[in-house]
């Protein structure tokens, strides 16, 4: 290991960098630029990037602690312009000027010129040669078309287009739209036409074609309901079905068809409650009738005075029309025997079958409490204390309504508003 010597003026080698400059201190102060301990700053001349370090210090063992050199910066080879060229006076180093000329019969759009600049990059944007005068270009007459009967489309065709251009170069001639000779369903279908010459003026046209189909009213589906209809739902010879809701029944016509002069065959069907039996002798004849149809809300209270089942009882009040959408009809289990009272929508249950439900599901007559049952008949929550519409439909879409009842919901959401 050398002596560390700081008065040595030599102590590393002399520092160099081409195209570039150095600005050093040392400890010995004055022009000593290699003694131990000096330190130097590296810059570049305009037109140059420094590749390595900014900063070197000579250290004890008499070895500058880094390098760096400096590298000529260049911008990218600029791309040919269509229809035109570039001629650059110094190629493409730093402050090169490179001037853009167009073919004869084309006219420059954009900067004239870009220079490249100390960061590597092209002042300006490419420019463009453009000719402006565009080709000129002829569609056929909009025509309407009527399907015949039982059918939803119509064959149409027409002659292409034709196109020409002053400079009689090569066009392009592009279509949007069905092409002629093919099939258009009901409605406006609007064709377009574009061509294009070399230097890339467009012109365009279109005209549209018009297909009718005749058709009956659009049917409403059942309020609890939905239909099902065959071939486009109300064109000539449509047949719609009805269905109903878990929990209601059809009454009226299963079907209607759509005849010739336009109208509907028969009456439209309705979608009323299930009649529900309360007359029973057991529980498991009351929840047979509601298997795989309705779910059950199951309200229970030791009295009617109870607070918390009066507050409930309001809310379940505003909230039977959305229950209804989801499916659930409410039971209430009210007070204790002898004056126990089960009921549903104002009919009432016999004592036989309030025992078999507490029993079943475990409900007890000594605190207030509600169980949601699914359509399977099992036991699905529990609430003990007052529970909001919000939260019942929250619970009952989240866990137990399927995919098809979750779009028909979204769909009769705002009947209960």
């Amino acid at each position: 290991t050398p002596e560390l010597d700081y008065k040595h003026p030599q102590w590393c080698h002399s520092l160099k960098l081409s195209n570039g400059e150095l600005t050093c201190s040392s400890p010995r102060g004055g022009n000593s630029r290699s003694s131990l301990a000096t330190r130097c700053l590296l810059s570049c001349d305009r037109g140059y990037k420094l590749l390595g370090r900014s900063s070197v210090q000579c250290m004890a063992n008499r070895r500058w602690s880094g390098t760096a050199h400096c590298r000529k910066v260049r911008c990218h080879v600029l791309p040919l312009v269509e229809h035109g060229t570039y001629s650059c006076n110094k190629g493409f180093v730093v402050d090169s000027r490179c001037d853009y000329t167009c073919f004869q019969g084309y006219q420059i759009e954009g900067d004239h010129y870009r220079v490249c600049r100390e960061g590597g990059t092209w002042s300006g944007a490419e420019p463009t040669c453009a000719d402006h005068e565009p080709p000129k270009l002829k569609c056929p007459l909009s025509r309407v078309k009527v399907a015949e009967p039982g059918k939803l489309t119509v064959t149409v065709s027409w002659d292409r287009p034709v196109a020409t251009d002053t400079a009689e170069r090569s066009l392009q001639l592009f279509r949007n739209g069905q092409e002629s000779n093919s099939e258009f369903s009901e409605g406006e279908h609007v064709i377009r036409y574009k061509v294009y010459d070399q230097a890339r003026n467009m012109a365009s046209c279109k005209f549209t074609v018009r297909v009718e189909v005749k058709r009956c009213p659009v049917l409403k589906a059942p309020l609890h309901g939905y239909l099902s209809c065959s071939s486009d739902g109300n064109n000539y010879g449509a047949v719609c079905e009805y269905h109903c809701d878990a929990g209601y029944e059809r009454s009226g016509v299963a079907t209607r068809v759509c005849l010739l002069n336009r109208n509907w065959s028969d009456q439209a069907s309705d979608c009323v409650m299930m009649e529900i039996k309360t007359d029973v002798r057991s529980a498991g004849a009351l929840l047979d009738q509601f298997y795989e149809k309705r779910r059950l809300l199951i309200v229970s209270t030791p009295s009617v005075t109870d607070q918390y089942y009066k507050l409930q009882n309001i809310m379940i009040q505003t909230a039977s029309c959305g229950l209804d959408l989801r499916h659930v009809t409410v039971i209430e289990l009210l007070g204790t025997p002898p004056k126990e009272v089960g009921r549903i929508k104002g009919q009432y249950l016999e004592a036989e079958v309030i025992e078999g439900l507490r029993q079943a599901l475990q409900i007890s007559r000594s605190y207030f409490t509600m169980v949601l049952v699914d359509e399977m008949g099992l036991d699905r929550e529990r609430f003990v204390n007052p529970t909001t519409s919000e939260e019942l439909y929250s619970y009952i879409e989240e866990y137990l309504l399927t995919e098809e009842e979750q779009e028909r919901l979204e769909v009769n959401r705002d009947l209960c508003d």
